[in-house]
């Protein structure tokens, strides 16, 4: 039986749904995994997602052009962003300071501060959609994806742009660092997953070359990836073959050498690297649509996908099979996001956005 659900109005007036009681897909409980459902909303298409790490807070990206911040724990909206001109479909909370990035069809990047309510500044450069952007862990960097075909690094500190990264021949749908190495995993619709060594890049902001407080010739300074003076800043280490249509996501894994990816092909793709080469680990075959977002469970040995097939797939990584299938009857997925912190996971789609749990 579906759970008891009670509606409140919020006081931005929109209408949250909160499930009282826990229930697997259709109401059942399964064996594997029970998704137990925390918060829902009912908004717009729902195209970006960032967990804050410390608050009970979610940011989701729209389709509209807007961008909401919510409190997943009391179910009420905390504030709205509405500067960008046309979907937003990348957003990303700093995982100390009061800042979001957020990326669009506008072109634009823009850093915010939610705790003075505005944007701070635009970053101009890219020539086309933004698909994703994220910040460094580390250092003051974001990593942007576009369908202009190249990724960018900016330091959003200097407010420039340090790095072009040009390689990728067809759009750029997401892009995103290594949680501890001086890596940027890409992937495109040219059908391939890019590896990026940015090592470089951190030797010159390690080292204050100049370039990182913002003394960049005029056009950034950088082509292809390359200095003009010959040091590499960043330049690609794999490139993993094996999608046989356009590839929408790529994700590396916290803590294993370990990258997975979710491509128009339907199928999820899991791959290993070393210090010399990448290679092709297995194939996970189930969606019947093209598969929107792929990323690996921080606590759990699984993989989870979603798609325009209105799924959510949990795959188990040792038997390389899906354990579980989440359904909604008139919704396509499209982002995935993990909490750094605690074991949540948010999945945003045509209507809103779920935040739940996967409990054994």
């Amino acid at each position: 039986v579906e759970a008891a659900r009670h509606r409140s109005f919020d006081r931005l007036g929109v209408r949250v749904t909160r499930p009282r009681t826990a229930i697997g897909t259709r109401g059942v409980v399964h064996r594997s995994h029970a998704m137990l459902t925390k918060f829902e909303t009912k908004s717009n298409r729902v195209k970006g997602l960032s967990f804050h790490s410390k608050r009970p807070w979610i940011l989701a990206s729209l389709h509209s052009g807007v961008i909401q911040l919510w409190d997943y724990r009391m179910g009420t909206l905390i504030d709205r962003f509405d500067e960008h001109d046309g979907p937003v479909r990348g957003v990303c909370f700093h995982k100390s300071q009061p800042l979001f990035v957020s990326g669009g069809d506008d072109y634009k990047i823009k850093v915010w501060n939610y705790k003075l309510r505005r944007c701070l500044f635009t970053l101009l450069g890219h020539l086309d959609y933004i698909r994703t952007v994220s910040f460094h862990q580390e250092y003051p960097w974001v990593v942007s994806a576009s369908d202009d075909q190249t990724i960018r690094i900016w330091n959003w500190q200097s407010r420039t742009c340090v790095s072009v990264l040009t390689g990728h021949n067809h759009y750029v749908m997401s892009a995103m660092f290594h949680p501890k190495d001086d890596l940027v995993v890409s992937a495109s619709l040219d059908q391939t997953v890019r590896v990026w060594d940015i090592g470089g890049l951190r030797k010159k902001a390690a080292g204050g070359g100049g370039d990182e407080s913002g003394m960049r010739m005029p056009g950034g300074g950088s082509i292809g990836g390359h200095d003009l003076f010959g040091g590499g800043d960043a330049v690609v280490k794999y490139v993993l073959e094996g999608h046989d249509r356009g590839v929408n996501w790529a994700s590396f894994h916290p803590s294993l050498p370990l990258i997975v990816s979710g491509a128009d092909d339907r199928q999820v793709k899991l791959w290993r690297m070393n210090d010399s080469k990448a290679w092709e680990v297995d194939t996970l075959r189930g969606h019947v649509n093209n598969v929107s977002c792929v990323l690996f469970h921080a606590r759990q040995d699984i993989i989870v996908s979603n798609s325009e097939d209105k799924s959510i797939r949990v795959w188990d990584m040792s038997k390389r099979s899906g354990t579980q299938t989440f359904r909604r009857e008139h919704d396509r997925f499209w982002i995935l996001a993990a909490h750094p912190e605690v074991n949540l996971l948010a999945a945003g789609h045509d209507s809103g956005v779920i935040v739940f749990k996967l409990e054994r």
